[in-house]
């Protein structure tokens, strides 16, 4: 199955040039070396309303099926992801943030300082990565053996059930 992404970078000095964006980059990356589609890349500064807009408006656009947001997701004032993720989905998925965070203690104690989370608006799954390609990364490859069920979940895909079966 052939997965369709938006990759989103939120940070105020990339969205202004003064930095260039590493994370989003490296997500393209490993999402294209699974054989899936990207959509759409943006890259957007650490406001609220800015980010809620633009999760909503490619969520609601029916184009993608994961949504990857990079960045916002520490405690610095300004990040401030995880509050704009929670006002656009519509069901909140912990799994995928425990699971993200448990494998990122193994790899530092920082890993405690995340408030990134997940979950879904309509079809769309939003899953908040960290702003570092590295932390970005080792997130994404803790979800991607669950996101072909995931998103044949969210399309109520008869095979889905067979999936359910064979994996218990």
């Amino acid at each position: 199955m052939t997965l369709r992404f938006g990759i989103l970078t939120i940070s105020d000095r990339s969205s202004r040039g003064d930095r260039p964006d590493a994370s989003g980059p490296a997500l393209v990356d490993a999402v294209r070396a699974k054989g899936w589609q990207v959509v759409e890349r943006g890259i957007i500064p650490d406001e609220v309303e800015i980010i809620y807009q633009k999760l909503v408006e490619w969520a609601d656009s029916n184009r993608f099926d994961v949504l990857l947001t990079t960045g916002g997701t520490g405690f610095a004032p300004r990040d401030v992801t995880p509050e704009a993720t929670r006002r656009a989905v519509e069901r909140l998925t912990p799994g995928l943030d425990e699971s993200m965070r448990t494998a990122s203690l193994k790899v530092t104690p920082h890993a405690m300082l995340s408030r990134a989370v997940s979950g879904i608006r309509a079809r769309t799954l939003i899953i908040n990565l960290p702003g570092s390609p590295k932390g970005a990364l080792e997130n994404f490859y803790v979800v991607l053996p669950v996101l072909n069920h995931a998103v044949e979940l969210l399309r109520e895909d008869p095979q889905s059930e067979n999936h359910l079966a064979s994996n218990p």
